[in-house]
């Protein structure tokens, strides 16, 4: 696999726009965990390999296991996940397959009884955060397996992806 073009160089003013939105995301009051697991689940439905790499890697060295990182694909058979983690899992794909859920009212009551208002614009943030850079790296074809998250997970870490 070989990438279209360095999107970062093409465009420098786009990417630092991404950068800022994604910097801001880094700090809502949501648990990094929680976070990880949206990440990795928005980019399996986007099917954005190098994403799927970079937040799987991030949720290991934040102490996630690979029981849960394997069956994330397979949530709702699974008991691996608490019931707020189901809700943010189910809201990850709502809003992330928008224009065919429409995010629809009864998803929203369910969500919002684990989630306070703050957290739900947090999360649904942070959704559309790595959304628009899996559309980025499907776009130009960023290639997975490059990645090395540094310790602790994520802020740091080489590309915000």
């Amino acid at each position: 696999m070989q990438s279209r073009l360095e999107y970062e160089q093409a465009s420098p003013q786009a990417y630092k726009a991404m950068l800022a939105f994604h910097k801001a995301s880094t700090h809502l009051n949501l648990e990094k965990s929680l976070v990880e697991l949206v990440k990795t689940r928005a980019s399996q439905l986007n099917g954005c390999a190098y994403c799927v790499d970079m937040h799987t890697k991030d949720a290991r060295t934040g102490g996630e296991t690979e029981q849960r990182l394997y069956g994330l694909s397979v949530w709702r058979e699974t008991p691996f996940y608490t019931e707020r983690e189901r809700a943010a899992l189910e809201w990850t794909e709502a809003v992330t397959l928008i224009a065919d859920t429409h995010v629809p009212d009864e998803l929203y009551e369910r969500v919002s009884q684990h989630f306070t208002e703050q957290e739900l614009v947090d999360l649904t943030t942070a959704i559309i955060v790595i959304n628009g850079w899996n559309r980025l790296a499907v776009s130009f074809r960023t290639v997975p397996g490059t990645y090395e998250p540094d310790h602790p997970a994520t802020e740091s870490a080489k590309s915000p992806v």
